[in-house]
């Protein structure tokens, strides 16, 4: 390595410490008091766990997030779940899940192969299982706006107003 080369190698490294400094600085200063996770579930852990292996048997996961969790082989932009019991009712859901066709209660921009399937198939105590687990999903108020915004956006693919 040349000389001049050994300086510009340390002119970056230097100018990388820099700017890592004056940002570890600026993190430090910040004020505000991080307001933490904004989404809870009000069931119990043995509910949970009992609703998480329909959850990964119907393959919800394919397509829904939650817990800030996707499955890294899909893509499909359909709404997370964390949060949806803010936005829906367990009847509500028990219903959605029990529909037919579930385009006619929500209807979906997405590609037929990528819509949601109707679960009227599926035995009811299952249906009834994942609509109270889903409805346990709760968000905490200050972040109730956002979850709106976003499974609106996902769903009709135009920008949320209030």
């Amino acid at each position: 390595m040349k000389r001049g080369e050994k300086a510009i190698l340390v002119g970056i490294a230097v100018f990388a410490m820099v700017v890592m400094g004056v940002k570890g600085w600026m993190v430090s200063q910040e004020k505000g008091k991080d307001p933490g996770i904004p989404f809870y579930t009000t069931s119990t852990p043995e509910f949970a766990r009992k609703a998480s292996v329909l959850y990964r048997k119907y393959d919800c996961r394919d397509c829904h997030a939650l817990w800030g969790l996707r499955n890294i082989m899909q893509a499909v932009p359909a709404p997370s779940l964390d949060g949806m019991g803010a936005l829906r009712s367990e009847e509500w859901l028990y219903n959605y899940f029990s529909a037919e066709d579930p385009q006619s209660i929500v209807p979906s921009r997405l590609k037929p192969r990528f819509r949601m399937p109707s679960f009227a198939g599926i035995p009811e105590a299952d249906r009834r299982m994942l609509a109270k687990y889903i409805s346990s999903l709760k968000v905490k108020d200050w972040y109730l706006e956002e979850t709106k915004k976003a499974a609106f956006e996902k769903l009709t693919g135009k920008e949320y107003q209030k």
